[in-house]
């Protein structure tokens, strides 16, 4: 298949991701030219101005970003996750509203769900939405790990509005908990930047306050009270996050076979052999993801938590290795390899974690 990505933009996007690893925020140049890419289009519908990608597309692209630049294949993935959610549940009016602008990319969407004390299956929430006399909501607390915050325009937020919901179970999630579209611009809500990551570091993943936050009902995504009903078709969509592990790790493995290549190492069989055991374990990588993406599983939600456990795992091991095959050459400051693993390292601690993944997977066989 032709990449998605020129030449030029993945050049712009590679160098990115070493000026936002030593700065800690994003490129704001790389992150405008994503925006303008066309690629934030892939997982709206063409009815809405959008590509209409399946999460097979979905996948291919976030790959294609995270081998140039993981931070903003997080970005992108966020983005297209909440895309996802509107298109699915959006009312029409948020639809025709929202959708176009966020297919163009004048419109960039993040996740706002987790917080402190929620725990890994944000079942404990203590930010909240009250009800208005007007029937609007307020929406107060305090989110945090929100990818995109201070460069998203959207925030899909989740907070619990209270009461318990008839025939609402949950492991991710619970009853009681509602979505809401919220603007940037709203002066309740409050981006902060403060969280100082180890890898990841061009993400933009900080902190939401939610300050006496005013939104309409209008805003409100799903069902009042039903959030956790939209979170567990989230894995069945088959877009998995492991398709940025999957990049990271080609990304690993270009580094190692350029390494290999200009030092005249590829005479040795000894380091031919070493960087076929990484290809093969990047193509199973990819082919984990490839198979979550086309849903042809049995059960495409495990096949999509599978896809992440075994990418995010395989991925960070796979820079390890070629941090360890680089040896002085990459021990340096803003090094590629040290980069990479760090960036491998966070996302298996993105939701859902891998030891929720494994919660869930080891949930099905008791089910």
């Amino acid at each position: 298949m032709k990449p998605r990505l020129g030449p030029e933009l993945h050049q712009l996007l590679h160098a990115s991701a070493e000026k936002a690893a030593a700065a800690g925020e994003p490129d704001r140049e790389a992150l405008a030219a994503l925006r303008a890419s066309g690629l934030l289009a892939t997982a709206v519908p063409r009815a809405h101005g959008g590509e209409g990608g399946d999460a097979t597309e979905i996948n291919r692209v976030t790959a294609e970003i995270a081998a140039a630049d993981p931070s903003l294949a997080i970005i992108a993935f966020q983005h297209f996750a909440v895309s996802a959610r509107i298109s699915e549940w959006g009312t029409e009016e948020q639809k025709r509203a929202l959708l176009p602008r966020l297919a163009d990319g004048s419109v960039l969407a993040a996740s706002s769900w987790s917080e402190l004390g929620a725990g890994a299956a944000k079942q404990n929430l203590s930010s909240t939405g009250e009800r208005r006399s007007d029937g609007g909501w307020v929406l107060r607390g305090a989110k945090t790990f929100t990818t995109g915050a201070a460069v998203a325009d959207l925030y899909l937020v989740l907070v619990s509005t209270g009461g318990s919901v008839a025939g609402e179970q949950a492991v991710y999630g619970a009853a009681g908990q509602t979505f809401f579209l919220v603007a940037a611009d709203n002066p309740g809500l409050v981006p902060d930047l403060g969280l100082n990551l180890a890898g990841m570091r061009g993400s933009a993943t900080g902190l939401v306050t939610l300050d006496d936050c005013v939104v309409s009902d209008g805003d409100r995504l799903g069902p009042e009270g039903h959030a956790a009903s939209i979170i567990a078709g989230v894995r069945e969509s088959g877009a998995t996050l492991g398709a940025v592990s999957a990049g990271i790790a080609q990304a690993a493995f270009d580094l190692a076979l350029a390494h290999a290549g200009a030092r005249g190492l590829l005479e040795l069989a000894t380091v031919r052999h070493r960087l076929v055991d990484l290809a093969t374990r990047l193509e199973t990588v990819r082919a984990a993801v490839e198979r979550a993406g086309a849903r042809t599983a049995a059960d495409p939600g495990l096949a999509t938590l599978h896809s992440k456990l075994y990418a995010t795992s395989a991925a960070e091991e796979i820079c390890l290795d070629v941090a360890r095959m680089l040896g002085s050459a990459g021990y340096r400051a803003a090094g590629s390899a040290d980069r990479l693993l760090a960036d491998a390292r966070g996302v298996g601690l993105m939701g859902p974690t891998n030891d929720l993944c494994r919660e869930l997977v080891a949930l099905s066989w008791t089910a």
